[in-house]
């Protein structure tokens, strides 16, 4: 057995050097037709597709922090040194409406089964949440940021892997530049890591004029060529913002992540003194998205040695909507690459499905044998931050830029 072991962890290894030895090159996924069309994209106009959960292991907590209460709900609890999966979701949604086709993908939960899954929903967002008095002062987004220490506290975890979209994925990146002890790693979707001009602020508030408040949050969701041809994904969409969320707490939301400030990052080295996210960071933005240029400008801002920027083809965009099973593959290639390996169902390494075991995390530094492996639970290693060397593999480079 400890033979066989051996070969199904060489073989993945193997893979996640062919991955990442791509450098710059082009990496394709398999191709998933994008989730707008036929009897899948019909069912999307049932609320039920975005608002049930596939398990009933959800626990739903509201938790006190300085700035007020957060809805989140968790399921699972923290083992050892196990990171928790954090999510944080885009103005106009909520956890379910953004997180739950790509959580409920097949291949996503083998992976999630191994961790513990925290959403946290912004202040007053949540489905039936109550409306704000009058005058109450939403939190910036500085302040949102803030509140989520409580929540990392609340639950006991000792660090989170953030996965963030739109004005969430501004959240965790805030939040990790604060508290980079808290952050492992971060996914972040469609991150605008400036903030809005008097040009923009203009066209904003002229829109807020002529638009009503779901169709103006659309714009920012989805790309014009999703807008024009009405896609039932948008028509969907545009019937759960207007009748799930609460329109005055969005509004609300809407105003704060609009005002917001830059995000004040620069890449090493460009400035004295740069401030960047010190952990592994993978970029994801859908072709043709609205936050296309915003993605594009963050990876230029990061560390090329711990930063990875994925452009999705065919996706719009909600790429984690549209396309779960290639977010899916690029997430469990991002776990792979900070030494989390995943024996998954995988038909490239094996011709059918191996047998789904655990997630288990390689305990070695920047450089180490693939024979290192040891349990997830055992004491945090430092993730890999520049090139690493793998015994008969020779160097491995973290940086990629790739599209699919």
């Amino acid at each position: 057995m400890k033979v066989l072991g051996h070969r199904i962890e060489l073989l993945t290894g193997l893979l996640l050097h062919d991955v990442t030895m791509a450098g710059l090159q082009e990496l394709r996924f398999p191709e998933e037709k994008p989730l707008l069309r036929g009897q899948d994209a019909a069912e999307l106009e049932n609320s039920d597709t975005f608002l049930l959960a596939v398990d009933t292991d959800w626990k739903e907590h509201d938790i006190e922090t300085p700035y007020g209460l957060l809805h989140v709900v968790i399921r699972g609890s923290p083992k050892g040194n196990r990171p928790a999966i954090l999510t944080y979701h885009d103005v106009g949604l909520n956890h379910k409406l953004c997180f739950n086709t790509f959580f409920n993908f097949e291949d996503m939960q083998e992976i999630t089964k191994h961790f513990v899954v925290c959403h946290v929903d912004a202040p007053g967002q949540q489905v039936g949440a109550s409306q704000f008095p009058q005058g109450y002062q939403f939190p910036s987004m500085e302040q949102l940021a803030a509140m989520l220490p409580s929540v990392v506290q609340h639950f006991g975890f000792k660090y989170v892997i953030g996965i963030g979209v739109g004005a969430g994925a501004y959240v965790l990146a805030k939040f990790a530049l604060i508290y980079p002890d808290l952050v492992e790693g971060l996914v972040l979707m469609n991150i605008d890591p400036n903030g809005k001009g008097w040009i923009d602020w203009a066209a904003t508030k002229l829109s807020g004029l002529t638009s009503t408040l779901p169709d103006t949050v659309l714009s920012h969701l989805f790309s014009q060529e999703e807008l024009v041809n009405s896609t039932e994904l948008v028509q969907s969409y545009r019937q759960q913002i207007g009748n799930v969320v609460n329109q005055a707490n969005l509004q609300l939301f809407w105003n704060i992540y609009n005002s917001r400030r830059d995000l004040d990052i620069n890449r090493p080295g460009t400035v004295p003194n740069a401030k960047t996210l010190r952990c592994p960071v993978m970029l994801v933005v859908g072709d043709n998205a609205p936050a296309e240029d915003g993605v594009v400008e963050c990876n230029s801002k990061l560390d090329p040695s711990t930063t990875t920027f994925l452009k999705m083809a065919d996706s719009g965009g909600l790429p984690q909507v549209t396309q779960p099973g290639k977010l899916t593959e690029a997430f469990k290639y991002f776990l792979q690459g900070m030494g989390y390996i995943a024996y998954l169902k995988d038909r490239r390494l094996s011709g059918g499905a191996v047998p789904s075991a655990s997630m288990t995390r390689l305990a070695r530094s920047r450089t180490a044998s693939l024979t290192s492996a040891s349990s997830v639970d055992g004491s945090r290693p430092q993730a890999c931050t520049h090139s690493e060397s793998s015994e008969g593999l020779g160097q491995v480079n973290h940086t990629m830029e790739v599209s699919c």
